[in-house]
């Protein structure tokens, strides 16, 4: 889970400028000036930061993200299968009180809590090893990312604090997530919910805590209750192609008057945009409003289609066509293009071989410019022109 919070615990105070390399000892004497600064107790924070370590599996483990390059009917079939589903149905029959919880008091659907569920955690099997603290002190110091990292370590020092994270021995994802469903500190603070009714919020040991706090994450970001979030339409083989993507909505009924259709069902009354994850000629999708908190929750263009798609399976959708789409690239060949489309002035987040949201409108830009069908699908005839 990658949620970028606001917290009220942060706000009160004055706030350094953020800061990132240097000498270790140098750079937790900053974290330990800040925290007091903010409103953190000195002793609190002297005592969070004592035993903190930099972890160089961390800085690996950030780095090799290589899963994300591949294409999405590739990376779909390797996260969902017929097991898989099966599982994510049991648990609902297991835990059918807290999704009837959650569908009454926050409208969203027990299958779209399950996928990421399953997703994040294997049904809370597979939580990470690396501790949490450290996690989030290491990447706070690299300076890849630290604007979002270096919040979450005062967070994290808050529910040291109050009693709810043990510094030396909580673990989690390596990128500083805990729980189940993989909730970062700030989010904990925000959103932490006591779904078993024992008077704490046991992330970690609890799936009613998990989900439901999971699911006041999604509800603070928007998530209109009781709307769809994915639907799998048919395309025509002709029409404005340039239209497709995320950042453009239009209602179902333009879309409609272009040729596309629901595949099974109707066409809600709903703003939509159209998703082409391979191009024109592979599987497509029409998203709705429910849909952007999606990325709210992960920044993966791949792994946000594959959740919302993976929660329509488990409430019985079925299994997308994949069509016949164009030949793609590697994830060598998309660093390069987005090495060509960064020289032309785009902005694609970086040349990191992973075809992002960014990355695919500046394909689509390109492929307007020569001419082409500008469905956001790379291709070596594309990466050639270029």
């Amino acid at each position: 889970m990658r949620v970028l919070s606001i917290l009220a615990v942060l706000a009160a105070g004055p706030v350094a400028a953020q800061t990132c390399g240097g000498s270790w000892s140098d750079f937790k004497d900053g974290l330990l000036a800040e925290a007091v600064a903010r409103g953190v107790a000195q002793a609190d924070a002297a005592r969070f930061l004592a035993g903190a370590r930099q972890d160089a599996e961390v800085l690996r483990a950030d780095r090799a993200q290589g899963v994300f390059q591949r294409d999405f009917i590739d990376f779909s079939r390797r996260l969902i299968s017929q097991n898989r589903i099966d599982n994510a149905r049991a648990q609902s029959s297991r835990q059918d009180a807290i999704f009837d919880r959650i569908e009454a008091e926050l409208g969203i659907p027990r299958e779209v809590m399950l996928a990421f569920w399953a997703f994040e955690t294997d049904f809370g099997a597979v939580q990470g090893n690396f501790n949490t603290r450290d996690a989030l002190v290491t990447l706070s110091h690299d300076c890849r990312r630290p604007e979002l990292f270096r919040p979450q370590v005062f967070a994290a020092m808050e529910l040291a604090a109050r009693g709810d994270m043990d510094p030396d021995r909580t673990t989690g994802a390596w990128a500083g997530e805990i729980g189940m469903v993989q909730m970062l500190p700030g989010d904990i603070i925000e959103n932490g919910r006591d779904g078993d009714g024992d008077g704490r919020v046991s992330l970690k040991t609890s799936a009613p805590d998990a989900l439901l706090s999971g699911a006041s994450v999604l509800a603070s970001l928007g998530w209109a209750p009781n709307q769809p979030w994915l639907q799998e339409v048919v395309v025509p083989a002709e029409m404005d192609w340039s239209l497709s993507g995320t950042e453009t909505q239009l209602t179902t009924d333009q879309w409609a008057a272009m040729g596309v259709t629901a595949r099974a069902g109707e066409l809600p009354d709903l703003p939509a945009s159209l998703i082409l994850p391979m191009g024109r000629k592979g599987p497509a999708f029409l998203t709705y409003p429910n849909f952007d908190v999606y990325f709210e929750w992960n920044q993966s263009f791949v792994y946000v289609l594959t959740a919302a798609y993976f929660a329509t399976r488990i409430g019985g959708g079925q299994i997308y066509d994949a069509g016949t789409p164009d030949a793609g690239l590697s994830g060598d060949q998309i660093r390069q293009l987005q090495e060509k489309l960064q020289a032309r002035g785009y902005d694609v987040g970086g040349a990191d071989g992973i075809l992002g949201a960014k990355t695919r409108a500046a394909v689509q830009a390109e492929q307007q410019r020569l001419g082409l069908p500008a469905d956001a699908w790379p291709t070596p005839a594309l990466l050639a022109q270029l």
